[in-house]
């Protein structure tokens, strides 16, 4: 009889752990896991930006005067890979564009590459891109925390300015499918 009773105690207190182990997370915890897998992603994309290889995939584009489109991250972004840098946007229309995905992909040299991070730890870097198709300064700003970032592409011959938001990613764990290029 003691053995049954020893052993119903010892099975109630396992389902018991089960449960607690099983059981939902609070808001709390929730929100303090994000933002230690934030604080991750954040970590590695600086790393990326300072050795010069990483990728921002863009989700958004913003035109000169506002306008907003949501494009395919894969097919939107600005790479760097050492002193060589690709820009491309590609809009999602019927038509194929001078690069086949509805849009433009240029490439050039990277000069002036600058990073710098202000007090809140917030990142920010500048550099030039020149190539056949290309000749911009681009601003690239990343708030501390996230790999969010947003890009400013300024043409150095024209005022049509354009940005894109997205996300900084290393450029091996990035999946960009480049165009044909001008």
């Amino acid at each position: 009889m003691k053995r049954i009773l020893i052993m119903m105690f010892a099975l109630s207190v396992m389902a018991g752990n089960i449960q607690a182990q099983e059981r939902e997370l609070t808001k709390e915890e929730k929100k303090a896991m994000q933002e230690k897998l934030d604080s991750l992603m954040f970590d590695e994309a600086v790393k990326a930006i300072n050795a010069k290889d990483f990728t921002l995939e863009a989700d958004q584009v913003v035109f000169k005067y506002g306008q907003t489109a949501y494009v395919t991250s894969n097919t939107n972004f600005v790479s760097v890979n050492g002193e060589h840098a690709v820009v491309q946007v590609a809009f999602n229309i019927p038509v194929a564009g001078p690069n086949g995905l509805g849009g433009i992909t240029v490439e050039g040299k990277m000069s002036s590459y600058e990073v710098k991070t202000d007090r809140k730890g917030n990142v920010y870097l500048t550099m030039n891109v020149m190539g056949t198709g290309i000749s911009a300064r681009l601003d690239i700003s990343m708030a501390k925390g996230t790999n969010r970032a947003t890009v400013n592409i300024s043409p150095n011959f024209n005022s049509n300015r354009l940005t894109l938001n997205g996300v900084v990613l290393p450029s091996q764990r990035s999946n960009v499918f480049k165009g044909s290029s001008l």
